[in-house]
C-alpha cells in the first residue's frame, strides 16, 4: 500500500513539474516572439518581407546584412556607440566606486547625510529637463558634435544609481580589511582597487552592465548633441531608417538585430562572472 502511494505521489509530482515546464516554455516563447520575428525578417529578402510565401530555409539571405554593413553608415554608428558607452561606463564605475568608498568609510564627516540625500534626489526628476542647459553649456565650450559631450552626460546620468548601489555593497565589507592594508603601507587608492574591488566585484559588474545598457539605449541626448551624421550613435542612426513616406524595414530589422549583440554579449559574459563570484562568496560565508 505504501509503495502504491509513493508511486502515485511521484506521478503527481512529475505531472506538476511537466505542467510547470510547459507553462514556462510557453511564456518564454511569448516573450521572445518579437525578437525571434525580427531575426527572421532580417534574413528575409526585401521583396518578401510583407508576403506570406516566406520559406525558412529556401528564402534565407544575407543581402540585408551586406547592405547594412557595406553600403550604409551603420558601422560608423556602432563604432561611435561602442566608444562612447565604453568610456562612460568605465568613468561611471571608477568615480562611483571611489565616491561610495568615501561615503562608506567616512561616516562621521559633516554633511554626509545631506550629500546622500542630494544624490538620491537627482533620480527623482526626468533627465529630459537637462537637455536645454546641457546643450547651452556644451555649445559655449565647443563640444557640440563632440563625443566627449555624450561621455560626460552619460557618466553624470549613471553616477547617482551607481553610487547608491555600491554604497550598500561596500557597507557589507568589514573595515578590518582596510586597516590591515593600511598597516602594510597601502594608500587609499590601492585599498580601493586592490582590496575592495575584488570583493565588491559583483556589485561593480551590476553597475557596469546598467551603465552600459542605459548609455547604449539613450536616444534624446545623442539626437540633440550629435547633429552631424558621422557622430551619430546607434539609436539615432536606427531612427534614420524611418523616412517620412517610406521605411526601410529590411534595414531596420537587420540593424535592430546587430544593435542588440553588444549588450547581449556583455550581459552574458558578465552574468557568468557575477554568478560565479556570488557562489564563491556564499561558499566562503
Amino acid at each position: 500500500m505504501t509503495v502504491s502511494i509513493t508511486h502515485k505521489a511521484r506521478h503527481i509530482r512529475f505531472a506538476k513539474d511537466l505542467i510547470t515546464v510547459i507553462l514556462g516554455i510557453g511564456l518564454l516563447l511569448i516573450l521572445a516572439f518579437p525578437f525571434i520575428w525580427v531575426v527572421l525578417i532580417s534574413f528575409r529578402p526585401d521583396k518578401e518581407i510583407f508576403t506570406r510565401t516566406f520559406q525558412l530555409f529556401t528564402s534565407v539571405t544575407l543581402e540585408n546584412y551586406y547592405t547594412l554593413l557595406q553600403n550604409s553608415p551603420f558601422p560608423n554608428y556602432l563604432r561611435n556607440s561602442l566608444v562612447v558607452c565604453t568610456i562612460s561606463t568605465v568613468a561611471a564605475v571608477t568615480i562611483s566606486l571611489i565616491t561610495a568608498y568615501g561615503f562608506s568609510r567616512n561616516r562621521d564627516f559633516r554633511g554626509r547625510g545631506l550629500l546622500l540625500i542630494l544624490v538620491i534626489c537627482t533620480q527623482l526628476f526626468p533627465y529630459v529637463i537637462l537637455i536645454t542647459p546641457l546643450y547651452s553649456m556644451f555649445f559655449a565650450v565647443g563640444l557640440i558634435n563632440n563625443p566627449l559631450s555624450l561621455v560626460l552626460s552619460y557618466t553624470a546620468m549613471n553616477l547617482p544609481f551607481a553610487i547608491y548601489l555600491l554604497l550598500g555593497y561596500l557597507d557589507t565589507i568589514p573595515q578590518d580589511l582596510d586597516e590591515a592594508a593600511k598597516l602594510d603601507g597601502a594608500s587609499t587608492i590601492q585599498i580601493i582597487f586592490k582590496v575592495i574591488l575584488p570583493i565588491a566585484w559583483p556589485g561593480v559588474v551590476t553597475v557596469a552592465v546598467n551603465a552600459f545598457v542605459s548609455a547604449w539605449d539613450e536616444f534624446l541626448f545623442a539626437l540633440t548633441l550629435m547633429t552631424a551624421d558621422e557622430n551619430k550613435t546607434v539609436p539615432v542612426g536606427l531612427a534614420g531608417f524611418f523616412g517620412e513616406y517610406t521605411t526601410q524595414w529590411n534595414l531596420v530589422m537587420t540593424a535592430s538585430v546587430i544593435s542588440t549583440l553588444p549588450t547581449l554579449v556583455l550581459f552574458m559574459l558578465l552574468q557568468r562572472k557575477l554568478v560565479s563570484d556570488l557562489a564563491a562568496g556564499a561558499v566562503k560565508l
